[in-house]
């Protein structure tokens, strides 16, 4: 695995590449000890899938409380995804910036989202699924969010949004006393 830095302190972009030959092809999509520098001692405790039906579909931006603050590692099965991150550690020098690259099932990239960053995505095409890697398991009473469409973050998604859970559209907007993320 190749990992790559972005500008926020954290997020990072893992490629890996496929063995092809006449039976079909081969890829590891994890591997502990390739990561283990970017895992920092964390493990992986829970994975899972997700399938968007709908291309223009937004599901985030989401990220959980200390101390089931976790990091996710997200990979594209099938289809496309615009997939953001979004730094939300109020310590940070990239505070309230946000990174995207496209994933897909024909790049395999990965991208690695540290705590105290949210994470969400736009399907760029129908019937996209996505898989999590997580470091920490799920508390729904730890759960957080940001609004896809804040003005403060201004995140440039390729497609008209569309097909956005209830839950993400009331999430609250950023404003000025907004102080971040504790981890």
């Amino acid at each position: 695995m190749k990992l790559t830095c972005t500008p926020i302190d954290g997020v990072m972009v893992a490629e890996t590449s496929r063995v092809i030959d006449h039976r079909g092809a081969f890829a590891r999509l994890f591997c502990e000890q390739a990561l283990s520098e970017v895992l920092g001692g964390r493990h992986i405790v829970q994975i899972n899938h997700s399938r968007t039906s709908q291309a223009g579909a937004v599901r985030g931006m989401h990220y959980q409380h200390a101390p089931q603050a976790e990091m996710k590692l997200v990979r594209c099965l099938k289809g496309r995804v615009w997939d953001v991150a979004v730094d939300l550690r109020k310590n940070s020098a990239t505070f309230l910036r946000w990174h995207a690259v496209e994933l897909s099932e024909q790049n395999e990239l990965m991208m690695v989202i540290p705590e105290g960053c949210a994470h969400g995505f736009q399907v760029l095409e129908a019937e996209s699924e996505l898989l999590y890697l997580h470091t920490a398991l799920y508390s729904p009473e730890l759960e957080g969010g940001v609004r896809h469409d804040d003005p403060v973050l201004n995140i440039d998604w390729p497609l008209e949004m569309m097909d956005i859970s209830t839950r993400d559209k009331t999430h609250t907007l950023i404003n000025e006393d907004y102080c971040g993320v504790e981890l």
